[in-house]
């Protein structure tokens, strides 16, 4: 497992008492999370627990019901228009789906961002783009092709390299091994450490796939559905390491990280 560098700079991002509810339907309470610069934190659970939801307050893509969220120890809600605009720049988000645009070509979709918010001529664009595509083990051949010409895993791979497009400082990933065969996730979670390895970047990835927790993970956290919590108790029902998830004497985490079922059968047959 990797280990982040020791730093005195403020967290990368800070959930501060962050709540969230989508009309009347509560998805986040009193959430408070604190993402190290460097770091690269997991966030687990049971889907529908609010995983998705708190990266895309973490990246400002949706804004907190209450409480306040944070990038380098300033409030995001103090930043104008065009700071927020700017400094938005700085995040790579990898879509759970790669969220590719049909339409465009794989050299159109990894060159988006870099024509939309640059002025660089095409010549530097088009460097980018190859070296951006061989990081991730692909060739400049493909440049032509449309998403529906791709398989699942050059999906997911192009989509990482139009993340890396404008060297973030911080990454996203949206269930980044969804729907992929063994080999091919065990490829994107290596391409995660190695993008690590190549630059300074802070990282956060919501996943099911413990096998990627275990890989890339410097901390965990877990999530737990609000619909089966007490009024009393706390969301986040554990942070640490991997290794520390495991032996946890809590059997709502241990059984998620294990993949057991313990006792969800039979509360699932009660909801019926």
């Amino acid at each position: 497992m990797p280990t982040p560098p020791e730093t005195n700079n403020p967290p990368s991002i800070a959930l501060k008492h962050v709540w969230k509810k989508f009309e009347t339907q509560p998805v986040l309470r009193d959430i408070s999370i604190e993402v190290e610069p460097n770091e690269t934190l997991a966030l687990i659970g049971e889907s529908g627990c609010g995983k998705s939801v708190t990266m895309k307050l973490m990246m400002s893509l949706l804004e907190p019901s209450r409480g306040e969220v944070f990038w380098s120890g300033r409030p995001v809600k103090s930043r104008s228009d065009a700071e927020l605009t700017r400094e938005r720049l700085q995040f790579g988000y990898l879509f759970q789906g790669a969220a590719l645009f049909d339409s465009l070509t794989v050299y159109e979709n990894v060159a988006f961002a870099l024509k939309q918010n640059t002025r660089m001529p095409e010549e530097r664009i088009r460097e980018i783009v190859y070296e951006r595509l061989k990081e991730v083990g692909l060739t400049e051949s493909i440049c032509s092709r449309k998403p529906a010409e791709l398989s699942g895993g050059m999906k997911k791979r192009v989509g990482l390299a139009r993340a890396l497009a404008l060297s973030p400082d911080v990454m996203l990933y949206d269930e980044p091994t969804t729907g992929l065969d063994p080999i091919m996730s065990d490829v994107i979670n290596e391409l995660i450490l190695q993008t690590r390895a190549r630059r300074p970047v802070t990282s956060i990835v919501v996943t099911h796939d413990m096998r990627t927790v275990e890989k890339v993970a410097d901390r965990v956290i877990m999530f737990y559905p609000l619909s089966r919590l007490k009024n009393d108790e706390p969301q986040i029902v554990f942070s640490g390491t991997y290794e520390e998830a495991l032996a946890s004497t809590d059997p709502r985490v241990t059984t998620f990280v294990r993949g057991q079922a313990g006792e969800r059968i039979q509360e699932m047959a009660l909801s019926l």
